[in-house]
């Protein structure tokens, strides 16, 4: 998936200063950081037509959450495009996993979990149990059967 790998394409307008703060951000802050979606959206849209396009739809709604309370548009649920909700899954776990600045790397169960408590609100609940599935099958875990869909 070409979009997985430009989901942050946008962050190349943000200022390293910002990308590397430590401690609290302002409302300022938060909203340059979060207005890189759209910026990600415009560079692919601008590069030209055809799959570039729908790339850019993806990049835009990867920061949008299944409760609504994402960003830049708010959409929730199945109103986000499905690639930019399995992106929102794999972009958080590979945060999670990760020795970021601003925090220690999670051992892959304790992301799994953090991942398993944001099913219907953060994440859509079917991309989760997916992922949990594929990772546990990758691992050998089973952990497939922790994130039951209800519908």
């Amino acid at each position: 998936m070409r979009a997985a790998g430009l989901h942050d394409i946008g962050k190349s307008a943000i200022p390293d200063e910002l990308l590397d703060k430590h401690g609290p951000l302002s409302a300022d802050d938060q909203a340059l950081l979060r207005s890189q979606s759209v910026v990600g959206e415009h560079i692919l849209v601008a590069a030209g037509p055809g799959p570039r396009s729908s790339v850019g739809e993806l990049v835009r709604c990867s920061h949008e959450r299944w409760d609504g309370f994402g960003y830049p548009d708010g959409r929730r649920a199945e109103d986000i495009p499905l690639g930019a909700r399995v992106i929102a899954v794999c972009d958080a776990y590979e945060t999670m996993v990760s020795e970021r600045h601003y925090s220690a790397a999670l051992d892959p169960a304790a992301a799994l979990a953090e991942l398993r408590l944001g099913a219907r609100r953060q994440f859509d609940p079917r991309v989760i149990t997916a992922f949990v599935a594929a990772h546990g099958r990758r691992t050998g875990s089973g952990e497939a059967r922790l994130v039951p869909w209800t519908g």
